[in-house]
């Protein structure tokens, strides 16, 4: 009996819609639909024994199919908990969706995790929650910077956050001298050309949300990124470096390291872990 419930509450393949019901002091890893003021959004929740615990919440990047959105939450949460130092925290990554919807949209989904932590999660897993810290990569990264416009936590980490430019990058695409993305065809279909509505581009993009940053947040750049990403990212680092109304902002630049650099570079680890520490 105790081999059975060890499975369960390890299997990654498990999906409950019910409150969990943890035993004392035991870790496991699930899939669950959380829900928080009718929106639905599913999380794997990676719990260790501890029953008091800091948060950190993950996003993952962009995908080409929503079938792959949970595919994608796994593999994010194995790459921070493999560069994070404390064995002591839950992690919950967010699978997001990315399709049938405009660039942006799905922060609906994010928020609601977000929130579900913060305010339902103590209860429905019997756990005590304290901190809670935010952590992104590529359009993860958007979507945490952009949650930190909204609501406070104990920190923010993102790596290579983007699109910092939908009317660059989309305005590339329609020209041919970029491959084509659901995103900008359906932004198109949506808005038109980007030369017709920049400014529906812009609102959706990161430098539209640069100020207003309500806990600290910690941005990781590998200097040897997309020619996309790079083009956009001096005008979005000054941006938020002038920032009044921010909590304090840090930049890690990567020289040589690329899109993945907070997970392949130690200087972006040691920075990633002393962040979380300090707070």
């Amino acid at each position: 009996m105790r081999y059975i419930l060890l499975l369960l509450f390890y299997c990654f393949s498990c999906s409950s819609d019910q409150p969990i019901q943890p035993i004392s002091n035991n870790a496991y890893r699930v899939v669950r639909t959380v829900t928080y003021q009718n929106t639905n959004v599913q999380v794997i929740i990676d719990k260790p024994t501890n029953n008091e615990v800091d948060v950190l919440i993950t996003y993952h990047g962009t995908v080409q199919s929503d079938a792959m959105v949970l595919n994608a939450a796994e593999n994010t949460l194995n790459q921070f908990k493999k560069i994070l130092e404390r064995t002591d925290m839950m992690l919950v990554s967010v699978a997001h969706p990315q399709l049938n919807i405009l660039f942006g949209d799905n922060i609906v989904q994010a928020e609601a995790a977000l929130l579900w932590v913060k305010h339902k999660a103590s209860e429905e897993l019997g756990i005590t929650i304290k901190k809670i810290f935010l952590a992104g990569h590529s359009q993860g990264g958007y979507l945490v910077t952009r949650l930190n416009t909204m609501h406070a936590t104990n920190g923010v980490i993102a790596n290579a956050p983007g699109p910092l430019n939908l009317v660059y990058r989309c305005g590339l695409e329609e020209i041919g001298q970029a491959p084509p993305t659901y995103a900008c065809n359906r932004l198109k279909i949506e808005y038109g050309t980007t030369t017709a509505n920049s400014n529906a581009y812009m609102q959706r993009s990161l430098l539209n949300f640069t100020n207003g940053f309500q806990s600290d947040i910690l941005f990781v750049q590998g200097l040897n990124d997309s020619a996309i990403q790079m083009h956009s990212w001096p005008v979005f680092k000054q941006d938020v470096l002038q920032c009044t109304n921010c909590q304090n902002t840090q930049f890690v630049e990567i020289p040589g390291a690329g899109h993945t650099a907070l997970f392949e570079n130690q200087t972006a680890k040691n920075k990633f872990n002393q962040f979380i520490q300090s707070l």
